[in-house]
């Protein structure tokens, strides 16, 4: 890596891949940190070092007025897929790096009315962009795309969340 910087922190890496892996303590995580996103049935299905994939059901609380998912809830299983390999890098950095969402766009095709489940495979492109952070001043940003699709794979919805990461000194 640039400027001395070293790698991220492999032990951290696989114990973060480990405990979200576990469905009680991550489902425990959910419900403090993200109590909307578990009230709302999102789940974590894999996160491999190339992929996460997250998903949401369609059920009572998660449901809009035309019997399909709500397009939020759609949402926040698209930008988990794409976050929580974020925080996993971010937590397994040499350094202090901050990350925010400045940006999404999304594409519905379909109504969800079953599980909809939602991948990201750009983690690598995502673990470049925490390192290009590192080594520079500024802050980098990085567009991942999430595809929902349904238990038949055909595709439900499309996001492109845009993420900035910056080290702290």
């Amino acid at each position: 890596m640039n400027n001395g910087i070293t790698t991220f922190n492999t032990d951290a890496v696989q114990s973060f891949t480990k405990f979200a892996r576990h469905p009680l303590k991550f489902s425990a995580y959910l419900f403090w940190k993200l109590p909307s996103a578990w009230i709302s049935g999102v789940r974590l299905r894999s996160l491999e070092t190339d992929t996460c994939v997250t998903s949401v059901p369609f059920r009572w609380l998660s449901q809009n007025p035309f019997r399909s998912t709500y397009f939020a809830c759609l949402a926040m299983a698209a930008e988990l897929s794409t976050g929580l390999p974020a925080i996993m890098y971010v937590r397994s950095a040499p350094k202090r790096v901050s990350m925010l969402v400045t940006g999404m766009q999304s594409t519905f095709v379909k109504k969800a009315t079953g599980l909809t489940s939602f991948t990201c495979s750009e983690l690598p492109l995502l673990r470049a962009a925490i390192e290009k952070a590192l080594s520079s001043e500024e802050a980098v940003t990085i567009t991942l795309n999430s595809e929902g699709r349904d238990k038949d794979g055909i595709l439900i919805a499309s996001f492109a969340i845009t993420w900035s990461f910056k080290s702290k000194s």
